[in-house]
């Protein structure tokens, strides 16, 4: 099996682990327009993220994780410009054309808007494209959670749920990105069309590592994990106000596993935003440190086969 390294022509030392990136970003912003990365917006998540607002293209990407025995990556949707979705899917495929990746495509369409499907098929042009990532409506803080509930584009919304069923209807899967405590409500939508499969993103959001935010979290994860259609992304576990560090994340990493499973865990790095708290080799050092104590076959399951599976990924020389 080729690597993307090898597809590219990059001479790279491949002593590293064999992966398939279950999620990561491109963008060249001379030709695509990403509102959050056309001006620096303080207090997200990730902190400072000024250092993100260039191009990264494929080889980029390629530099960032030599080394490593890359077989295939997902690009899932970058907060392209929702007003022209499609444009980031077409420059995705053409990428892969020029460079070899990426291997699959998480696209974007606003489940709630009436032109869903029509979005959605236009999409669909492009073999690539193996499921959809439509963020709902969220609170900010878990005090308001329930202020949210039933408003338009929230997970209790009927046109919401409408357009949900599309998934279903096109037989793509759903890429799952809210904050812990929204993740029963979320565990809903999943009892609600148990056919649909869902990837969590990020392994909803843990930041809150205080003995009550861990509960909510846990909470939140067991409810996920009781539908067996649930899988989940190992992902971006960085902290504002701490280090990425295998002490810091071995807890809530083994939780995940031990809730959901390892069949139903995959690697993915979310680069280049990771790349805020520590390089690609970093991050793989320490997953594989955290995940030592599994076997190989486990290992495997989890830093690539899994994400073959649930993306539907061809390797034609496997």
């Amino acid at each position: 099996m080729k690597t993307i390294h090898e597809k590219m022509g990059v001479e790279e030392r491949s002593d590293g682990i064999t992966l398939i990136d279950a999620h990561h970003h491109l963008w060249d912003l001379t030709k695509n327009h990403y509102p959050w990365l056309a001006t620096y917006e303080p207090g997200t998540f990730v902190g400072d993220y000024r250092s993100l607002i260039r191009n990264y293209m494929p080889e980029d990407y390629a530099a960032d994780s030599a080394g490593h025995r890359v077989l295939a990556t997902v690009h899932c949707e970058a907060d392209h410009d929702y007003n022209n979705e499609v444009a980031e899917t077409r420059w995705l495929h053409e990428q892969s054309q020029r460079a070899g990746f990426p291997s699959a495509v998480v696209a974007h369409i606003w489940f709630h808007h009436d032109n869903g499907e029509e979005i959605l098929n236009q999409h669909l042009q492009f073999p690539l494209v193996r499921g959809i990532r439509s963020k709902p409506v969220t609170a900010k803080r878990p005090e308001l959670a329930h202020t949210v509930k039933g408003v338009s584009g929230s997970m209790q919304d009927e046109k919401w749920l409408k357009g949900f069923a599309l998934l279903e209807k096109y037989g793509l899967s759903w890429d799952l990105r809210v904050p812990y405590w929204h993740l029963e409500e979320a565990a809903e939508v999943a009892r609600m069309y148990p056919n649909v499969p869902i990837v969590l993103n990020h392994m909803g959001f843990p930041w809150d590592r205080s003995p009550q935010g861990l509960e909510g979290w846990r909470k939140g994860m067991r409810a996920l994990a009781a539908c067996p259609n649930v899988s989940v992304k190992v992902s971006e576990l960085g902290l504002q106000d701490r280090p990425w560090t295998v002490e810091g994340n071995r807890g809530v990493v083994l939780e995940t596993v031990e809730m959901f499973g390892i069949e139903r865990c995959m690697f993915a790095s979310n680069f280049p935003v990771s790349s805020l708290q520590l390089t690609y080799r970093q991050l793989v050092s320490n997953m594989s440190e955290i995940f030592s104590g599994f076997s190989e076959a486990q290992r495997e399951a989890f830093f690539w086969r899994n994400a073959k599976a649930f993306y539907r990924i061809d390797l034609p020389e496997e």
